[in-house]
């Protein structure tokens, strides 16, 4: 008799899930989902048994096709998002108080389901509201949702199937689980991030205080920016472009337009008149023989003088009304 007593207590459970059952469709297919924690996992025998009749619940329902076979990236990449969706909304919906449910029907699971709805592409999701009762819809055809903009969280979809439900009906919010993988990432990263920086301080300081080399940074920013490098990646300027006699015209006609190399020329004169300026005012007075602090002063403004006296016959290229010029050009 043991024996038959022991076999008695372990079908207990087994009874006792099947006195669960009420005959109500909500009420038996939520103890369901409850059981597994996410959305009810369909064919088309649950998915009629849910969708079709009198219901005074709503279903929203994924069709889709997760086997490697079909291809579907996008029904692979939101399964995630469904499932963490549908488990948020049984855990905060503890009471049932909003009358709705979540099921996912599979292409395997339900291929005359997507024949009769003539569906080609996945994932689709349908919701129905219910057909009776305070909430029901006059129309009781079901709002599909395509996923034409690519992947969607679990939050937009939350928010699409909020607005399908009436103002006074509670709509649990997404609860997300903690990624420690990504706080241990994040965490690593900083630290190893201020450990380089700690032990890198004492040879980049010195680099960034540098007041030559923010000069030279700045020197080449200017000079980039000034002679028209944007302008030429905005507008996609040829670099030179014939002169119509078998030759090469280096400087477009007219101040709006410009070649590329004729900015390259232009940033060059820029710096070759930079450098002697900056000569003229740091290096030459530090020569200490006084015929040679001469001679560089007469170099450097010779230097001046032509690149400025070249400077401005280019101006005078671009636009023949330009007045101004100095020697020798």
């Amino acid at each position: 008799m043991r024996w038959f007593q022991v076999l008695t207590a372990s079908l207990l459970p087994f009874t006792a899930l099947a006195a669960k059952k009420t005959g109500d469709k909500f009420t038996d297919a939520r103890a369901k989902s409850l059981e597994i924690a996410r959305p009810l996992k369909l064919d088309d025998g649950g998915y009629n048994s849910l969708t079709k009749g009198q219901r005074d619940f709503s279903v929203a329902v994924l069709l889709t096709a997760l086997e490697t076979r079909f291809g579907c990236v996008l029904c692979r990449e939101f399964q995630p998002e469904w499932d963490l969706l549908g488990k948020s909304w049984l855990k905060g919906d503890k009471d049932g108080k909003t009358k709705t449910l979540f099921g996912t029907l599979d292409f395997v699971d339900g291929k005359n389901t997507f024949q009769s709805l003539q569906l080609q592409t996945a994932p689709v999701l349908l919701f129905f509201p219910p057909t009776i009762g305070p909430n029901a819809k006059i129309d009781a055809q079901p709002v599909r949702y395509d996923f034409t903009s690519g992947p969607q969280s679990a939050e937009q979809i939350h928010s699409w199937i909020a607005r399908q439900l009436p103002a006074d009906v509670p709509k649990p919010k997404v609860s997300r689980p903690i990624n420690w993988l990504k706080i241990i990432s994040v965490t690593t990263a900083v630290l190893g991030g201020v450990s380089v920086i700690a032990i890198a301080s004492p040879y980049v300081l010195p680099l960034l205080q540098n007041r030559n080399l923010w000069a030279a940074f700045s020197l080449i920013a200017v000079l980039l920016f000034t002679s028209g490098h944007m302008f030429n990646h905005i507008r996609k300027t040829p670099y030179v472009q014939g002169d119509g006699k078998g030759g090469i015209a280096y400087f477009a006609n007219g101040f709006s337009n410009q070649f590329g190399l004729e900015s390259q020329i232009v940033a060059a004169i820029y710096g070759v008149l930079a450098f002697a300026t900056i000569s003229l005012a740091l290096k030459v007075p530090r020569i200490a023989d006084a015929k040679a602090q001469q001679f560089a002063v007469i170099l450097w403004s010779a230097v001046l003088l032509c690149m400025y006296s070249y400077l401005l016959s280019v101006f005078r290229q671009k636009n023949g009304g330009y007045q101004f010029w100095l020697p020798p050009f």
